[in-house]
């Protein structure tokens, strides 16, 4: 099997930021190269108490992705057919656009040719059990300790969908959303990826979740998921497509249907969302958002509120930051 790599050299403050970025694009799976030492934490899900010490760090780091090349040497991204230039060309703009809100070093972008790399299964290594305030998140292939059966329990595997819980948006998003769920909510989560958060609702008592994505890989995840944390088929309704520009998808989804909407992506998506989602809310609905890095908090602001939504709070972790809003 041959793979495509995208090589990107730019700067370790910018890793968040064009990983999430180029998510967008269909680009998935990155793996970072940098000399950034180890916290305690990331020791200790990685089993890994001592290493030897490492070169100092630089601040350089390198992104890169890497897409599959079928058998007549095309490429395909997010289901879609391209070519090595297009995506060459998509990357490069998409980092011509980060350099004026931010510095990414140098962005310099290198394509070469690799084989039998599996990438989809090999960040599984990294990925262990953790705590999410109370809840202890742990995936498919660890097993839950006798002291901690009986605390509450999200099973995820997030496969190639986006979202294990690791990251602050999603942290941002689970504490907002135990704070505004009744078991009344019907709830809407936009950009849904492994399901990890409508399934996490549903676990603290909500009465039903839809989820819609681009990604037909976020339907095998959703299911597998929901699966592993034995919630009902007819609880959790998922939806493939564009729920901003398709008149389809929204007419599916509903009309001032849901109690919570919320919607875990990237900034510049949550813009054109905003306008459009509000019609999917019930009078005194709850909007929770995130994805937000610090430098657009002021954008995302100003399109709720733009949409007719009073914001209600706004919380922050590390980079993030998360914007709750309630249509009165």
């Amino acid at each position: 099997m041959k793979w495509m790599k995208f090589r990107i050299k730019t700067v370790t403050e910018a890793e968040d930021i064009i990983i999430s970025t180029l998510y967008d694009i269909g680009l998935e799976g990155a793996q970072i190269e940098d000399k950034i030492p180890l916290t305690a934490i990331e020791k200790e899900q990685m089993f890994v108490d001592i290493l030897p010490d490492g070169p100092e760090d630089d601040g350089i780091a390198y992104l890169s992705f890497f897409v599959e090349e079928k058998e007549d040497g095309g490429l395909e991204v997010g289901g879609m057919p391209t070519d090595k230039d297009t995506i060459l060309a998509q990357i490069e703009q998409e980092l011509e656009d980060l350099r004026f809100f931010m510095e990414i070093g140098e962005g310099s972008v290198t394509v070469t040719e690799t084989e039998d790399i599996d990438w989809i299964n090999n960040w599984k290594q990294y990925f262990h059990q953790f705590y999410i305030d109370d809840l202890l998140v742990i995936p498919s292939w660890e097993e839950v300790k006798e002291e901690d059966k009986s605390k509450k329990i999200l099973h995820i595997d997030p496969g190639t969908a986006f979202g294990t819980g690791m990251h602050e948006t999603t942290q941002l998003c689970i504490r907002q959303i135990k704070k505004f769920l009744t078991p009344e909510t019907e709830l809407l989560d936009v950009g849904t990826g492994s399901g990890i958060l409508a399934i996490l609702a549903l676990m603290y008592g909500a009465k039903h979740a839809v989820g819609t994505d681009l990604d037909p890989c976020a339907v095998e995840a959703v299911a597998q998921n929901m699966e592993a944390n034995h919630i009902p088929k007819d609880a959790f309704e998922m939806m493939i497509g564009n729920i901003i520009t398709d008149k389809e998808v929204q007419d599916k989804v509903g009309y001032e249907c849901y109690d919570i909407v919320v919607a875990n992506i990237l900034a510049d998506v949550l813009v054109p969302l905003t306008p459009v989602i509000v019609h999917q809310m019930k009078k005194g609905a709850v909007y929770i958002t995130s994805g937000i890095i610090n430098t657009k908090e002021e954008t995302v602001r100003e399109a709720v509120e733009a949409a007719g939504l009073e914001i209600l709070e706004v919380t922050y972790q590390g980079e993030w930051v998360s914007v709750t809003a309630r249509k009165n």
